[in-house]
């Protein structure tokens, strides 16, 4: 049996053949086998599953990336409010609980009664699950500064620091041991929100646009989907768009969209969705192989499509389009800028675009005015003006985090996938690099 084939096929995972020579090291260890090839021909579903185990990465920890959460309770709040009785939510890999519980944890602080939601965790790993279904945790699972909730949900065990979960918060959540690529996910035929983050890393493309599917098949019409900040690239390519929640890298499916993804130009007047990537995206994300991997490309909206509402959150686009021409706006500062900003964020591309080049007519090292001089030219259908200005834009600024999103977006549409891969990974160093320590 070629046992790295075959490890590949049963997890979807793009597993380097070291990873896996170590794995069946250690089991030949523990077996007491002594020659490879007798150890690999004799390998049944038991012995695989223990090699599983050791070739899956479950490191997780309670309220990891908080926003992704934040965006999903406000979700769960709206679909509440329009009258639905019960909101289903999927974790899909789950580890060993810890963002099922968060999401639990974060309902529950939210004021959202028990009975108005379910749910399903599921993963790979039976080691994990286990876990989950146990609701002990270690010190590694609380990380952060704000560890309150510890004093509400947990109670200690008093051993080694370790934690029990509550059983109301546990009686919500129901865990089950599957694969993302075939059987059924959880129990529900559609969910409401899915959590699906930093498992699509590991995947090579075929298995990621086979995931991908698979998830667009169990998400409801209008859900959302919560990805791992490398993915969201991925998710763009295959049918579905970003929402504008900063650092949440939420998404919901394009439903106007068939096929790969397409950019065009936008008709006169629309505007671009909030936060659309001139005052930072919710979403603008490059690709990178590890556990805990970068943010979204480009919130722009696909060919023919509109852009996404900001549920729960009223449009911008009225406020945006009565500041944009009521001010005087002085030539030569920052305000000039913002200015270009709201003109944008109101839909006007020709007006924005003039007061970006006014802006650099005075202050030409703006890496932020070629940057939004980028947006609106890839807005326009105008993708050769758009990587000049973000070239420009990373001449100017190297780390520009979204500027080298966007172009990474712009080489892969272009069929560059060198370039684009190249561009994704500086882009993940510079994200890295942001974050706080």
């Amino acid at each position: 049996m070629n046992v790295l084939a075959t490890l590949r096929r049963l997890t979807g995972m793009n597993l380097a053949r070291n990873t896996v020579e170590l794995a069946v090291k250690r089991r030949m260890e523990a077996t007491g086998a002594t020659e490879h090839k007798a150890y690999a021909d004799g390998l049944d579903e038991a012995e695989l599953r223990e090699l599983v185990e050791l070739v899956v990465v479950p490191e997780s920890w309670l309220f990891r990336d908080p926003q992704a959460f934040a965006a999903a309770v406000a979700f769960v709040r709206q679909r509440l409010a329009e009258g639905s009785r019960l909101v289903r939510i999927l974790s899909v890999p789950c580890a060993g609980g810890e963002e099922p519980y968060s999401m639990a944890m974060a309902l529950f602080d939210a004021g959202v009664k028990p009975q108005a939601f379910m749910i399903d965790a599921v993963d790979i790993s039976a080691a994990c699950i286990m876990r989950a279904e146990a609701g002990v945790f270690g010190r590694n699972a609380f990380r952060g500064r704000e560890l309150s909730f510890r004093d509400r949900y947990f109670t200690w065990s008093g051993d080694d620091e370790l934690y029990r979960i509550n059983d109301a918060l546990r009686a919500r959540i129901r865990f089950g041991q599957g694969s993302i690529l075939e059987g059924e996910l959880g129990t529900a035929r559609q969910y409401d929100v899915i959590f699906c983050r930093n498992l699509l890393i590991y995947f090579d493309e075929p298995t990621t646009a086979a995931a991908i599917a698979r998830l667009s098949e169990y998400l409801a019409r209008d859900g959302m989907i919560l990805a791992g900040y490398a993915e969201v690239p991925s998710f763009v390519r295959h049918g579905f768009s970003p929402l504008p929640h900063r650092q949440a890298f939420a998404l919901r499916k394009d439903i106007k969209r068939s096929g790969a993804p397409a950019r065009a130009a936008l008709p006169a007047g629309t505007p671009l969705p909030s936060g659309a990537g001139l005052a930072h995206p919710a979403a603008i994300a490059p690709e990178r192989a590890t556990a805990s991997a970068a943010p979204a490309l480009a919130s722009l909206p696909a060919r023919g499509s509109r852009p996404a509402p900001v549920a729960p959150h009223p449009p911008r686009a009225n406020r945006a389009n009565a500041s944009a021409t009521s001010r005087p706006v002085a030539a030569g500062d920052e305000s000039l800028l913002a200015h270009a900003r709201k003109l944008a964020d109101a839909g006007k591309l020709l007006e924005a675009d003039a007061a970006c080049r006014e802006f650099l007519a005075q202050q030409p090292e703006s890496a932020e005015a070629y940057f939004i001089l980028g947006l609106l030219a890839e807005s326009a259908g105008k993708p050769a003006d758009a990587e000049a200005h973000l070239k420009r834009c990373l001449y100017l600024q190297p780390e520009h985090y979204e500027a080298l999103c966007h172009l990474a977006l712009l080489q892969e549409q272009g069929g560059n996938s060198r370039a684009a891969a190249t561009l994704k990974a500086r882009a993940a160093r510079a994200f890295q690099r942001q974050q706080p320590q």
